[in-house]
């Protein structure tokens, strides 16, 4: 008869085993959350930021006055661009927004010098399509119509 020697179950050995699930369920929590965390980011790293209906609503005042500014004397438009250019730098939180239009102004000042640098009608759907972009949960619809018109 052969006797195998048992370890005895101490305090000590059930202490072990459940420090090993404390952290075993303790790293599975931290591996789902940071794979939870990287699938969001994945998801949402094209989206474009959402700019605040006050944001779009001065955009689409800027567009405004753009259009008019660009078939009007030079030294009116340029003055309008740097009074604009400040204010929506002042005023406009959403800066991507704010990128695309102020794209707009410069090309509604060269519109009024009567620029080689003067966009196509493509140009301007284009960045319309990308302003847009910006403001679709906003409740404002921007329009961007050419210039020079």
């Amino acid at each position: 008869m052969s006797t195998t020697p048992t370890t005895p179950v101490t305090p000590t050995t059930r202490n072990r085993k459940r420090n090993r699930l404390v952290i075993g369920a303790a790293t599975a929590v931290t591996v789902a959350a940071l794979a939870a965390g990287a699938a969001y980011w994945w998801q949402d790293r094209d989206e474009l930021s959402q700019a605040s209906a006050e944001d779009c609503r001065l955009a689409q005042r800027i567009i405004t006055e753009a259009e008019e500014i660009s078939t009007g004397p030079v030294p009116d438009a340029e003055k309008w661009w740097q009074e604009t250019g400040d204010e929506r730098r002042a005023q406009m939180k959403d800066g991507y927004l704010g990128i695309k239009i102020a794209q707009y102004e410069g090309w509604a000042v060269e519109t009024a010098k009567k620029s080689s640098e003067v966009p196509s009608a493509k140009d301007v759907k284009d960045l319309e399509g990308k302003a847009r972009g910006h403001c679709s949960d906003s409740g404002v619809t921007l329009s961007m119509p050419p210039l020079g018109s």
